[in-house]
């Protein structure tokens, strides 16, 4: 008999060479070639810059912060929601060789406390609050020591690394400067400083999800994250006349690198669209600034959907965006088109210890991969799928996604342990997300490892489901996971929300629905009828807050 050779579940990507540049570099680069061109409209700040000016205020910034005695490799924190200042620091940061620590804008005092000493900030640029979260009254009660400051160079037991807290906005604190104070502070030590910036030095520290236990810090280099955004850009064929609205958080890696690095690498301007997320003022923009390119998770976009059905607006400039952050399912990719119009929208996969893409679909991808996958691997990545014995399955198999290449993080901040168990010896970072590679070498994610459901030694993937009952009339949107159940191990579960017009649902009518569709057993039988549903701040659906009702039940 002839042997049968394996088609295994790997792939890699070439592409035209990785740049050996740092954040500051891409930067400078932009100033150069597109100096005129618009960099950053702040929408709901009524502010635009051009690259020129961008370049120019962020060295300022950045002499400001080497004007506070910050050594090479210092962590500067940022708290705030979406801003200019936001931009303004992460450039300076970067053009100055210190470490960028993105701060989550909800954080409450024990995770900002949590954030503030895992890295040993040393400089917290910040809002006085945002929403209903009063930042300085949290620092207080982190340290009250705060509130007797004499000096600007603070002495805080409680948070012994922090010696300057910068306010953006004109509030005035004693013992805190002010963000535009740091405009006319100047240091001979920038011209050095900025020139001898290593690009394969950190310059970035991202908190993890963290769903046990505290955050990680995810520690990314000028390598991984500049690569990432220019590949992304190139992919998304970007330009200096594409504008490309940022309605997701730029403390997670879809705004500062998908967003902020793809543009600049590219020329293009970046639109902020409100300090968080609004579906109205995003439309509005992507109608005043006519932008070209709309960003968001899945639950996002049904907003953007929503709005555009309720007040029409004239958004024909959009010709592409990028969905990331969680599955999107074929019904919603379908109304992206219709109502958006949005023909070349594209599905991206990663994570923010992969800085962040590892796959993202082509624009020229034909209709069904645009339904059903997340697209190729990246290019100058690596990326294999392997089962329960590190072995790599064959294509139209599932398992585990590992990604291997520039974009894998230099390591959780001062946690060997937890690295080693996240990137293996030769270099592969360990997802934890279940997938399938077909022939092509196209990727469709079927969940996480840990929201996959054994119901009675059956397993089944949530995003199979979801999928399936999104193509319900009467469903908007569906969220499945798993319940604990004495005799099956675990029962399907889903929290559904229903359109307008669809009044009750019932699992019988799931069922009748389901049937010679889907499986029996993949039907929820718990099911729970909701007007909204637990997210993060980045907009991703809470599954374990769902879960967690019924098992405390």
């Amino acid at each position: 008999m002839p042997m049968r050779i394996k088609h295994l579940s790997y792939s890699s990507g070439g592409g035209k060479g990785l740049l050996s540049m740092t954040v500051g570099d891409l930067l400078r680069n932009a100033a150069h070639k597109w100096g005129r061109h618009d960099a950053m409209v702040s929408a709901h700040e009524h502010v635009t810059w051009t690259y020129a000016e961008l370049l120019q205020r962020s060295e300022q910034i950045a002499k400001g912060l080497l004007a506070l005695g910050l050594p090479k490799q210092s962590r500067v924190g940022i708290y705030a929601p979406n801003c200019k200042e936001w931009l303004l620091t992460q450039m300076a940061a970067s053009l100055a060789d210190l470490v960028l620590v993105n701060i989550n804008p909800a954080y409450q005092t024990r995770e900002l406390a949590h954030a503030l000493n895992k890295v040993g900030v040393s400089a917290l640029v910040m809002t006085p609050g945002f929403k209903a979260s009063n930042y300085i009254e949290l620092l207080n009660h982190i340290d009250p020591s705060l509130a007797n400051q004499e000096s600007t160079t603070l002495n805080l037991p409680n948070i012994p690394t922090l010696k300057n807290i910068i306010i953006i906005g004109e509030r005035k604190e004693k013992g805190m400067l002010n963000f535009d104070e740091l405009y006319s502070m100047d240091s001979d030590e920038y011209h050095e400083r900025t020139l001898g910036v290593n690009f394969d030095e950190p310059t970035n520290i991202q908190f993890t999800s963290g769903t046990t236990g505290n955050p990680k810090a995810a520690t990314l280099s000028h390598f991984n994250i500049v690569n990432n955004g220019f590949y992304i850009g190139e992919l998304q064929k970007y330009g200096r006349h594409d504008r490309v609205a940022i309605p997701v958080p730029l403390y997670h890696c879809f705004g500062m690198v998908i967003g902020n690095l793809a543009c600049i690498a590219h020329g293009s301007a970046m639109v902020f669209t409100d300090f968080g997320f609004n579906a109205a003022a995003t439309m509005d923009a992507v109608e005043k600034e006519k932008v070209t390119s709309l960003y968001g998770v899945p639950t996002m976009f049904v907003a953007y959907v929503r709005e555009q059905e309720k007040k029409k607006r004239k958004v024909n400039s959009l010709r592409t965006g990028i969905v990331a952050g969680a599955v999107c399912v074929p019904e919603l990719m379908k109304q992206i088109v219709d109502v958006l119009g949005i023909s070349n929208m594209t599905n991206c996969y990663g994570m923010t210890e992969t800085a962040p893409i590892s796959f993202q679909l082509h624009l020229n991808a034909d209709h069904e991969k645009r339904l059903t996958t997340v697209g190729e691997v990246h290019p100058h990545v690596e990326c294999k799928l392997i089962d329960s014995n590190g072995e790599i399955v064959e294509r139209g198999e599932v398992g585990e996604v590992c990604v291997r290449g520039y974009s894998v993080m230099k390591g959780y901040w001062e946690d060997e342990k937890a690295t080693k168990k996240a990137i293996t010896k030769d270099g592969w970072m360990l997802t934890e997300d279940q997938g399938i590679m077909d022939e092509h070498g196209y990727l469709r994610i079927v969940g996480r490892s840990k929201d996959m459901i054994i119901r009675g030694g059956e397993n089944i993937y949530p995003s199979e489901v979801e999928s399936f009952l999104a193509t319900h009339p009467g469903i908007e949107e569906i969220h499945v996971f798993g319940i604990p159940d004495s005799f099956l191990g675990e029962q399907v579960g889903a929290w559904i929300k229903l359109k307008a017009q669809q009044k009750e649902l019932s699992v019988k009518d799931l069922e009748e629905f389901c049937k010679g569709n889907i499986a029996h057993f993949k039907v929820p039988k718990v099911i729970r009828i909701v007007d909204s549903f637990p997210t993060t701040v980045t907009g991703k659906v809470q599954k374990n807050k769902m879960r967690a009702e019924y098992v405390t039940q």
